[in-house]
């Protein structure tokens, strides 16, 4: 076990506790053992293609989605993300190109990630759409393991600093959606060049990044002329951890503010709301509150987004925008 190289000085039990939940969490981000490696964000149902390829162009206008993170507030070494995604149809709404950025950060260790996304729609029904997505991208991760303190000085693992590891990414994903409800499956990391930073990490399984299996789906149904009910869900699997379900419900009231509830296993309940401004702009806010253990030590998680909606139509600025 190691604790950060600037808290050697005495301290209370509960910073000790606090120091130590970072020192697992930092740990397992360089581990990655059991630990889910993919982005989290709440507000997922507003920004599919950060999950899966094929949602590019799921919408015929272009539009642009900014997102930060702060998870776990409060505690030493938590997770931070900040994301951009960019979409929109191209040759007639046949394809879809898009575009995400993202920087998450958490502990001593950096991944900043670039990708491109492409999918090709196919029409079914009079109303749905079809899409098979890919992604290609490339991770930059760094880890400033020098800034650690351990006990074990002969352990290989912390020697030296990764810097900038480039690893080229690929990821896969189906999604079909119509006007009223979406189902989506996807891997975003179908496979990993991570050959050098597996060789840099010499305690590291044979890839440093591992596949994550997404199905995501949602339904719209139309109460009345004010009020329109959403429930969705989001399960992720991953080999080597426990699946994760989060289960989401969300009230539109008058086609322009959104008020959500979730319920994401074994982690956390999630308050949202989101406002349409107007026919262009979106803001959005979501709050975790922990429901394991850690629940003691921090003060939650807040998620802020902003998203814009470009070249939509007079017709489509009175429909609301489900997902």
């Amino acid at each position: 076990m190691w604790t950060s190289a600037a808290k050697q000085t005495p301290a209370t039990d509960m910073r000790s506790i606090r120091l130590l939940l970072s020192a697992t969490l930092v740990c397992g981000s360089c581990l990655t053992a059991s630990a889910q490696q993919e982005l989290m964000i709440s507000q997922y149902m507003f920004n599919g293609l950060l999950i899966n390829p094929a949602y590019a162009g799921s919408h015929p206008f272009a539009s642009a989605t900014a997102l930060h993170r702060s998870q776990w507030v409060g505690m030493e070494g938590a997770p931070r993300t900040n994301l951009l995604c960019v979409d929109g149809p191209v040759w007639n709404n046949k394809m879809g190109l898009g575009f995400t950025f993202s920087h998450d950060m958490i502990g001593v260790s950096r991944d900043m990630e670039m990708a491109a996304h492409y999918a090709y729609r196919i029409r079914t029904g009079n109303n749905g759409h079809l899409a098979l997505g890919l992604k290609a991208g490339l991770s930059l991760y760094s880890a400033r393991l020098g800034e650690l303190v351990y006990w074990d000085a002969q352990d290989a693992l912390y020697q030296a600093d990764i810097s900038n590891a480039a690893v080229g990414k690929f990821g896969f994903g189906l999604y079909w959606n119509n006007e009223l409800s979406f189902l989506g499956v996807s891997v975003p990391t179908l496979t990993a060049a991570d050959g050098r930073l597996t060789s840099e990490l010499a305690s590291a399984p044979d890839h440093f990044f591992t596949r994550h299996l997404y199905i995501h789906a949602g339904h719209v149904f139309e109460l009345n002329e004010h009020f329109d009910l959403k429930p969705s869900t989001l399960v992720k699997y991953q080999q080597q951890a426990p699946p994760e379900v989060d289960i989401n419900l969300n009230v539109l009231f008058k086609e322009r503010f959104w008020l959500g509830a979730g319920y994401r296993t074994g982690d956390a309940v999630v308050g949202m709301v989101e406002f349409q401004v107007n026919q262009l702009l979106r803001v959005g806010y979501a709050y975790d509150m922990n429901t394991s253990g850690l629940r003691h030590y921090n003060g939650g998680s807040h998620e802020v987004m902003l998203g814009i909606d470009l070249g939509r139509e007079p017709i489509m600025i009175k429909n609301p925008r489900y997902f």
